[in-house]
């Protein structure tokens, strides 16, 4: 039988997920596989696996892998631009996933769906106006991520962006974006957080499937050795800064055949045929409103983010991160992290409160 949770680290968002802690590992696309949703499930927050790079088919097979690793309740991310979005939603409700996470607004439709089958729906928002958006359509709770957030991630910093947050739903609100330690989780209560979700952290685990190499570089980072580009997809995302981020800001796009050859390039290297590289930019240019030489690279830029972070091919791939990255430095495993998180959360605690 399990310890008991101390009951200031129970929560509307542990209620409502049905995990122990309040603390959440994002969809990360190519890192939050099966293995490392289970795991921090297991370990007792709330695993969220990445579909967006998935197949359909494997989509399914992930999720019955987390199942035969744990009975915890987890999420699966999905792409509201996907072109099989509603059969992937169709598939989360008939296997019963506990939560269904969006990096984008669902759309009404999409969680009117999924709430009227019970599952718990939760957007990840970078703007108090997006938040009172989805609030709106009936959400269960959201994502406030913040600028020092890795990835896609917007302009306010977590500190302004969450207080603005609560102040705008009632919902649950679990804030990310520079937040890698059970500091960080004890700070987020105070203000009012119902917990945190993590990327960058669980990224650099023994759990997480980046290669050795990729690891080794976020390991180098510095605080300071981040950058947010427009330059990937058109979209800002925060990355580590290398010579090919450095190539790709100069471009600025200004020009399509330059674009486009690059696009290509980049193909050959990562191995995307041209049929699935036109597919998936077009579905881009149609939903993010890209310039055609900014879809010429869009289409791509899964597969580069894929090159650095799961082949190992540092130079010709992307690196996305967390300004966190650099107060980051050793590999636990989910199950070591979290229970740190927790030693140091309660720490805190006690020494702002006295012991519970």
């Amino acid at each position: 039988m399990s310890d008991p949770v101390d009951p200031r680290l129970q929560t509307r968002a542990t209620k409502l997920f049905g995990c122990r802690y309040p603390i959440v590992q994002t969809g990360m696309g190519w890192v939050a596989n099966s293995k490392l949703t289970a795991a921090t499930s297991s370990a007792g927050g709330l695993g969220i696996l990445a579909s967006a790079p998935m197949t359909f088919e494997q989509m399914v097979q992930a999720i019955d892998e987390i199942r035969s690793a744990t009975d915890a309740p987890f999420g699966v991310n999905m792409r509201t631009d996907a072109l099989d979005i509603d059969k992937r939603v169709d598939y989360v409700i008939k296997a019963k996933v506990p939560v269904a996470s969006f990096a984008q607004a669902p759309g009404e439709k999409i969680v009117k769906k999924l709430k009227d089958a019970g599952i718990v729906v939760m957007p990840t928002i970078g703007a108090r106006r997006h938040a009172e958006k989805v609030a709106a359509w009936g959400v269960d709770a959201v994502i406030a991520q913040g600028q020092e957030g890795g990835g896609h991630t917007g302009f306010v910093p977590t500190t302004i962006l969450v207080p603005q947050v609560l102040d705008a739903v009632d919902i649950p609100v679990l804030a990310a974006g520079g937040i890698f330690d059970g500091r960080g989780l004890a700070g987020q209560l105070a203000v009012g957080a119902s917990g945190v979700a993590m990327g960058t952290r669980f990224l650099m685990t023994k759990d997480s499937w980046v290669a050795d190499v990729a690891k080794e570089r976020y390991l180098q980072a510095t605080v300071t050795d981040t950058v947010v580009t427009r330059a990937i997809d058109g979209a800002p995302q925060r990355v580590i800064r290398t010579p090919l981020i450095d190539r790709l800001e100069k471009a600025k796009f200004l020009a399509l055949p330059k674009a486009a050859a690059n696009a290509l390039r980049f193909r050959k290297m990562t191995g995307t045929s041209f049929a699935s590289l036109l597919k998936e930019g077009l579905a881009m240019k149609k939903a993010q409103d890209l310039s055609w030489a900014q879809m010429a690279m869009a289409a791509n830029a899964p597969m580069m983010t894929k090159a650095a972070i799961v082949d190992g091919h540092l130079e010709v791939g992307i690196l996305p991160t967390g300004q966190g990255v650099g107060a980051i430095d050793d590999l636990p495993t989910c199950q070591e992290l979290i229970d740190r998180i927790v030693a140091q959360a309660i720490e805190q605690f006690d020494r702002l409160c006295g012991p519970h």
